[in-house]
């Protein structure tokens, strides 16, 4: 995000970093998922450093430096100390933290967290993407759907409602340059969607490649060891905010390497977009009348603000689907839509208006980085001493001409090809907003697109009480989530958990079945 916002809120906030006046200063943070072994430090040192992980010095890899020739995984278990638990051995926990050579680079290393299902192994293979661009999933990790969750006084407790109860679940910090994935070379921050998916395809291929081959390094035949069983589960791709962006991209290109038989077949079954940007020139257009509709300006206010909208509208059309300056142009227009309701509606929390922004965030997430910072965890994750940040600014001003970029265009084509499609947002995001998102739904040309139209309007049922509102035809389903904001999984964890299970499963349209969740 803009260099101001250093600090940048949760996954989602692709937009906050958006606004070009004060609102901008309020920044994103988005998920992080940390994890790593617990070897002692020394052994986990060694071992990172002896691969050339992470630089001590601004270039730690020359040009024809052989060891990045062959791409690796080096990965480790690990579990946390502060959980403070006694259960299964860090073996049978089945947390993993690792990085990843990118083949595709100077110099790129990509972190990832890995969860393996509390339930089944057979669980579907879930991959969480957060936005920004430039915030690391490592929050969505501590405060949304992973494993754990984060207290003021830094320890951890097991979160009821992880998504690693009904997947095994995925975090990659991406682009390059997100969280704790790093490169010493300018070169290989991305720019665009295909960077980005090109990065993410190859770690996924490579990662899964090493679970089926052992014709491969050393390293690959180790993880193929511990892993053989995950390269046949179904695989889903979910996300938050600028992740609308990266989601189509990312789940084209997995589909793209199917049809073309690109080294293995990964069995994408379908893909999650929650409160996302994903067509912007129909999204910010839709922000007047939420606002009004949500009471955060007057009928007169709307009026005005409508006139703003024919040049948002041009200017959009302008970047269309293959990014540039135009698109910088364009992001600035637009954004002056966002900015004008801002400056009316005072200090709300633009991710959850019932709230009030407090603070540079508008949530405190200090607790994250203060944890992922420490030494004791650093040395966990096998980082070094590189300091987390939860949102770099360097990716977010080089990807600011993707912006504007209307990724809605690529999932058509999918829809045809049977690929599962949701898209859900909370009622009271005005950032990422549920109008918005409804609206490029609905509009969306594919041979479905009449009788999704058509289709009725059902309660989505958690616990016997309405928890939200669902449209589904075919392959493409739409939710909106009853009192929760940008964040689903954090403002209602066990709607989002039983979200999650009843898709995977083919049963969020059949909300004649309860699928009830319980803590265990």
């Amino acid at each position: 995000m803009a260099s101001t916002f250093t600090q940048f809120s949760l996954s989602f906030l692709l937009l906050l970093l958006t606004l070009t006046f004060s609102w901008t200063t309020y920044a994103n943070n988005h998920l992080h998922l940390s994890s790593t072994a617990n070897f002692p430090k020394q052994q986990a040192e060694k071992l990172i450093r002896s691969l050339n992980l992470f630089p001590k010095d601004s270039i730690n890899i020359a040009p024809q430096d052989s060891s990045f020739v062959t791409p690796k995984i080096v990965e480790k278990q690990f579990s946390f100390p502060s959980l403070g638990y006694s259960g299964p051995s860090i073996e049978e926990l089945g947390h993993h933290a690792g990085y990843y050579q990118l083949p595709h680079s100077k110099a790129a290393r990509m972190f990832y967290l890995f969860f393996e299902s509390r339930t089944s192994q057979s669980d579907p293979v879930v991959i969480w993407l957060t936005g920004g661009p430039g915030c690391s999933s490592e929050l969505a990790v501590f405060y949304e759907n992973g494993p754990f969750h984060i207290a003021k006084n830094l320890s951890l407790e097991w979160n009821d409602y992880g998504w690693d109860k009904a997947s095994n679940l995925l975090y990659v910090d991406q682009p390059v340059g997100t969280g704790f994935s790093y490169t010493s070379d300018e070169q290989d921050i991305r720019h665009d969607e295909s960077g980005v998916s090109n990065d993410l395809y190859d770690f996924l291929q490579d990662r899964i490649l090493s679970l089926r081959f052992t014709n491969f390094s050393t390293l690959s035949q180790a993880f193929f060891k511990e892993h053989p069983q995950f390269a046949k589960n179904d695989f889903y791709i979910t996300g938050e905010s600028y992740a609308g962006h990266y989601i189509p991209a990312f789940a084209a290109r997995v589909h793209q390497g199917n049809k073309a038989k690109e080294g293995l077949h990964i069995n994408l079954k379908g893909f999650a977009i929650g409160n996302g940007l994903t067509n912007p020139e129909i999204q910010y257009k839709a922000y007047p009348d939420y606002a009004l509709d949500m009471g955060l300006i007057t009928k007169s206010d709307y009026n005005t603000i409508n006139k703003m909208l024919p040049a948002c509208e041009q200017a959009a059309k302008s970047c269309g689907t293959d990014g540039g300056d135009d698109c910088v142009t364009s992001y600035m227009v637009c954004n002056d839509i966002f900015n004008r309701i801002m400056s009316i509606s005072g200090g709300i929390n633009y991710y959850d208006i019932r709230k009030k922004c407090e603070g540079d965030l508008c949530y405190d997430f200090s607790s994250m980085e203060t944890f992922l910072n420490e030494k004791s965890v650093r040395d966990t994750l096998g980082v070094g001493d590189r300091e987390f940040v939860s949102c770099s600014s360097d990716v977010y001003d080089a990807m600011l001409t993707d912006w504007m970029r209307n990724l809605e265009v690529g999932i058509p084509g999918l829809l045809e090809d049977g690929i599962e499609v949701l898209v859900y947002a909370g009622e009271y995001d005005l950032i990422c907003n549920w109008l918005g998102n409804s609206r490029w739904v609905h509009a969306m040309e594919w041979s479905g697109q009449k009788q999704f139209g058509a289709s009725p309007t059902v309660p989505f049922v958690v616990d016997g009480a309405e928890a939200g509102l669902l449209k589904s035809h075919g392959p493409l389903t739409f939710l909106k989530v009853h009192n929760a904001g940008h964040m689903v999984p954090m403002d209602q964890p066990k709607a989002s958990l039983q979200m999650l299970r009843s898709w995977t499963l083919g049963k969020l349209a059949m909300t004649e079945i309860e699928d009830r969740i319980a803590p265990k």
